[in-house]
């Protein structure tokens, strides 16, 4: 690509990484190289988008391996992940990777796991062919300034809210 932008996916509702991943699917299906690095999820269970993407060719996945949905990990376990994770990206994202994907990047930004400064410096020197999509709810002001394209999920009724666990297939 000529021109590389940057997207955000966030808010409340449901289909943030869905919709990152869909994009994943749909460069891949034109030749593209994608480099997805996943923030905050746990290794396991492996999400179904996980499981399929892993097998196709294209496609890079780093992933910090320190989930925060469900437990409580210490602090400093997660910052160490987000950074280690996220410096090796910063590295892999000069291997002429055509889309690259920052999945739940907003809520470490958000939650201070990696220093707001250190990124809005990395958007403004990432490569410029490079799509770059960030997801996750609480987007930070700056960067939604610096986004190109902005998608909010609005949540209007979730079976969470209901009492109901994640189902496999369905939310991961």
């Amino acid at each position: 690509m000529q021109q590389g932008v940057i997207q955000v996916y966030t808010g409340e509702g449901k289909g943030k990484t869905t919709a990152a991943t869909g994009l994943a699917v749909r460069a891949l299906g034109q030749g593209m190289r994608v480099l997805l690095v996943r923030f905050l999820k746990p290794a396991e269970p492996v999400s179904g988008e996980v499981a399929l993407l892993q097998t196709l060719p294209g496609i890079d996945i780093l992933a910090s391996g320190v989930g925060v949905v469900g437990r409580r990990p210490d602090r400093d376990e997660v910052v160490r992940s987000v950074v280690e994770t996220f410096d090796a990206a910063c590295v892999r994202i000069l291997e002429s990777y055509d889309l690259v994907i920052f999945d739940e990047i907003n809520n470490a930004l958000h939650r201070d796991y990696l220093p707001l400064a250190t990124f809005l410096d990395f958007l403004d020197r990432r490569p410029e062919g490079v799509e770059l999509v960030l997801t996750g709810r609480n987007a930070p002001p700056e960067v939604i300034a610096r986004a190109d394209l902005v998608t909010c999920m609005e949540k209007v009724r979730h079976p969470f809210d209901q009492g109901m666990a994640a189902r496999r297939g369905i939310e991961f």
